[in-house]
């Protein structure tokens, strides 16, 4: 028996037809999510990359923020503002209080310390306002989301006690 090459040519056909027919769908599909998966890593890599090169033009390393205001400590009398700085060096957040902007008298306030990857430059925000309605502005260290606020007594800031604490979060919620 005698094989043409015709013969030949139309079996190659029919075994390519039906698995070019059932992978061919599948394999778009795979390889439209791997491209969008692709995009979505190198969108994400590059946003990230962005984020941390505009705080390092905002805070520098280490990551350093500082705010000034009258808060009654030192002296204020001559109505040279209190000036804070915060830093987080290290992940340690510390926060410095040069009252009357006098290096001289400069109190030094320590934060809480950061855990995790790359929380060395997370920035350490400050703010100034009276949290406890005595009349005298507490300083409010913002990491994170998360305040830790430093209340205002005899001319030094303080951690709150337990009680203070409960007030502050009946008054102000959690």
């Amino acid at each position: 028996m005698a094989v043409t090459s015709r013969e030949i040519h139309e079996t190659r056909l029919a075994r390519q037809i039906p698995l070019a027919q059932g992978v061919g769908p599948f394999a778009y599909l795979v390889t439209g999510l791997l491209a969008i998966l692709a995009i979505y890593v190198l969108v994400g890599t590059v946003v990230d990359w962005a984020q941390v090169r505009i705080d390092d033009i905002r805070y520098g390393r280490p990551r350093t923020t500082q705010i000034a205001g009258l808060v009654g400590h030192g002296a204020e009398a001559a109505n040279q503002p209190t000036r804070f700085i915060g830093l987080n060096l290290n992940r340690q957040v510390v926060v410095l209080e040069l009252p009357a902007g006098d290096p001289n008298q400069v109190r030094s306030l320590p934060g809480p310390y950061l855990f995790g990857a790359n929380e060395d430059l997370t920035p350490v925000l400050l703010s100034l306002q009276d949290m406890d309605r005595d009349g005298r502005a507490d300083l409010i260290v913002d990491v994170r989301n998360e305040q830790v606020v430093y209340l205002n007594r005899d001319g030094f800031f303080r951690l709150p006690t337990t009680d203070e604490q409960q007030q502050l979060l009946e008054e102000h919620g959690p």
